[in-house]
């Protein structure tokens, strides 16, 4: 990429749910001829993998009051104050045309920098609740874009519906043909897949096992499951499988999830903004269980939009056993007009291009000389 395009610096991290969307704006903005450098901080960083090779990563001090003890909560001031000097001190050296926040404490510092620098500057909301990040933020920026129509905007704020941008990876099998699961009573492999965010989950590792081993004789012999587990879970989970004799592939993070759901006759999934795009834009059904513990309720507001559709089942954690997993899942199984119904309504929902509107409005923001003539990707991967 030549020094002299336009550069847009991205701020995000802490989840895969900030910086999946982050890495989607990312690919394509080079696309369109930008340059493009990811602020994040120690532990974003470990989700950057994905991010292509051009995207250079600055590693930026941050903290949260949410982690920690008395002492480390004490610090978090200075740590965050040190981040933001870094950061004013590297916005002007590269001056960027954009800054974009994905939310997420380690965008704090480059967020603060380019308000106090006067850069153009924008942030997108991945949840139907504004984090708090985004939440402080949202006055103090030029455009706000969400995933899902947040509830309880600031006053005077008004967000534009861009929806959640998806991967390159994602989007190479958006809409991808659905085959319904086979009558029951028949032979044909039943392919169902289990994630629990970037974090993974214990509910999911305690449950769904006990919920395979109660479903009916005929049905789970066919299963081929794929369960992210983590890592304090897989022995357990895995001879628990062992010993009921079910195919299962157990990973603590899946490299290639993209073409796991696209082969999945069902996807069991957290309601993550991230993995919810995923399971809209490739049009899968899904049994959805938001985390109880997500800031204001956010995971159950984001699965509101594929429940109303038809797309998912949504089973709260205060409901969810064994029994009533196993029923939830037969019923999608055993039921192919049911289960390809629910895909259609996915796919209905989902929103591929997402990445192209935002880097739209990316390049609406910055002065006219940083808008390069290069043809968009037009949702297409790269």
């Amino acid at each position: 990429m030549e020094t002299g395009s336009p550069l847009v610096l991205i701020a995000a991290g802490g989840t895969g749910g900030h910086m999946f969307p982050a890495q989607a704006l990312a690919e394509e903005m080079l696309a369109r001829g930008w340059r493009v450098k990811l602020s994040t901080d120690p532990r974003g960083a470990r989700y950057a993998g994905g991010f292509p090779r051009s995207v250079k990563v600055e590693v930026t001090d941050s903290a949260t009051f949410a982690r920690g003890g008395l002492l480390a909560r004490a610090l978090v001031p200075l740590r965050i104050l040190a981040g933001v000097v870094t950061a004013v001190a590297r916005m002007r050296r590269d001056r960027p045309a954009v800054v974009a926040g994905f939310g997420g404490y380690p965008a704090i510092p480059a967020m603060v920098a380019a308000w106090l620098t006067g850069r153009p500057r924008m942030i997108h909301e991945q949840n139907g609740v504004l984090g708090r990040v985004n939440r402080i933020f949202a006055p103090r920026v030029q455009r706000v874009a969400c995933g899902i129509r947040p509830d309880g905007l600031p006053a005077g704020v008004a967000a534009i519906h861009t929806g959640n941008p998806v991967r390159a990876a994602v989007r190479g099998l958006a809409g991808s043909p659905y085959t319904p699961p086979g009558p029951p009573g028949g032979d044909q492999p039943l392919a169902l897949l289990v994630i629990g965010g970037s974090q993974g989950a214990r509910i999911l590792s305690d449950v769904v096992p006990e919920a395979i081993l109660a479903l009916p004789a005929d049905l789970r012999p066919r299963l081929r499951l794929s369960q992210q587990v983590r890592e304090e879970d897989l022995a357990r989970v895995s001879a628990r499988y062992d010993g009921a004799g079910v195919r299962a592939d157990l990973r603590t993070f899946f490299t290639d999830l993209p073409e796991r759901m696209a082969e999945a006759h069902l996807v069991i999934s957290r309601a993550g903004a991230s993995s919810l795009a995923d399971i809209a834009a490739i049009g899968r059904p899904a049994i959805l269980v938001p985390y109880a513990a997500a800031t204001a309720n956010h995971q159950a507001a984001n699965a509101r939009a594929l429940a109303a559709a038809g797309a998912a089942l949504v089973i709260e954690e205060a409901g969810l056993t064994p029994e009533t997993l196993a029923a939830a899942i037969g019923g999608i199984l055993a039921d192919p007009g049911r289960a390809a119904a629910m895909a259609a309504a996915a796919r209905a929902e989902g929103r591929p291009e997402a990445a192209r509107d935002l880097a739209a409005m990316v390049e609406s923001l910055a002065p006219p000389a940083a808008r390069p003539g290069v043809t968009p990707m037009d949702g297409r991967p790269g």
